[in-house]
């Protein structure tokens, strides 16, 4: 048992954890949790005046440890405009799940971006078709930047359309992620149009109705909805998901904060007209994509178990560090 409980900065945690790595523990996570090795992870949110709190919780094991990870973020969009600071911040805290001893109290805002990117290509990597060349950016921010990435490393994507309310923030995107090799990028004249011609798209933005319609959804179109995780948050219409094929990361969450919440509450889908969890397909439970032409959905409301395994992979990346900042709770 460790003598001391390791502080670990963004830049520590940015140091020591990568977006394949990400990729990897967070697809390992998913087929537990499909398997039921793992307890469904809980979630407490919070509204506050200008944004919320939330504390997502999972049990994980890895390597034959049993660990235990808490997450307390803040998600206030318009932080950077009035303070000059991160929309999202907060802490992880990853215990052993043994004995409870805080292992390492750790800043939550790179596994943040990193495992949403991550759930995304474990998502697209069974829901997309394999030959998607062409992708919507709906949201021009670092998660943007973060989802691109993530799609990259599961499907051949050589053209990027960047959708963003901001039209600056999307000519930055296309700027800044427009020397990525073999990647056309360019400002999308608007959404719809995007969508006409686009294999995949992901939105990412605090939208609080819906972004993408029904009707401008070409057949064979995977989309990621990850901004909705909350419950006044909205990116899609309820009708793209009566009529596509919806898969969840956790059910009960995305029927309380995520898009699925919001075709419930109009009496357009009940709880059994989801397809599938995401964990349940990573296990090989239920198929994934089975015909080229559905549309098919991932509801994206961010879970603890994502949290988990990034967290734990950095640990068991630096626990053997002497340079780490420590401190004993139990002194």
């Amino acid at each position: 048992m460790p003598d001391a409980t390791m502080l670990l900065r963004r830049r520590d945690v940015a140091n020591h954890l990568t977006l394949d790595a990400c990729i990897v523990a967070v697809e390992d996570a998913f087929a537990k949790l499909g398997r039921k090795e793992v307890p469904p992870p809980g979630i407490l949110g919070l509204p506050a005046a200008a944004g919320g709190f939330h504390i997502k919780a999972a049990l994980l094991d890895h390597a034959g440890r049993k660990y235990f990870a808490a997450k307390c973020n803040a998600n206030f969009s318009d932080n950077m405009g009035r303070f000059g600071l991160p929309a999202i911040q907060g802490v992880i805290i990853l215990c052993d799940a043994e004995s409870g001893y805080p292992l390492a109290v750790m800043d939550s805002i790179e596994i943040t971006i990193l495992r949403t990117a991550a759930a995304t290509a474990v998502a697209a990597k069974h829901l997309a078709r394999p030959e998607s060349e062409t992708a919507t950016i709906c949201g021009c921010g670092n998660q943007g930047r973060a989802q691109l990435r993530a799609l990259t490393r599961v499907l051949p994507i050589k053209r990027v359309f960047a959708v963003d309310s901001n039209p600056d923030a999307a000519k930055r995107f296309v700027s800044e992620v427009g020397q990525e090799p073999g990647i056309r990028m360019e400002v999308a004249a608007d959404l719809r149009s995007a969508l006409g011609a686009s294999d995949v798209c992901v939105t990412c933005t605090p939208s609080r109705r819906a972004l993408i319609l029904a009707k401008d959804v070409r057949p064979g179109t995977f989309i990621a909805a990850v901004g909705a995780d909350s419950p006044e948050k909205q990116e899609l219409d309820p009708e793209l998901l009566r009529t596509g094929t919806l898969v969840v990361d956790v059910l009960e969450q995305c029927a309380t904060i995520g898009e699925l919440h919001h075709a419930l509450d109009v009496g357009l889908l009940s709880r059994d007209c989801v397809y599938a969890e995401l964990g349940e397909i990573v296990a090989g439970i239920r198929p994934g994509r089975t015909t080229s032409d559905e549309i098919t959905i991932f509801d994206s409301t961010g879970t603890a178990i994502q949290d988990a395994a990034a967290a734990i992979a950095v640990y068991t990346s630096i626990a053997d560090d002497a340079d780490a900042t420590r401190i004993n709770f139990n002194s």
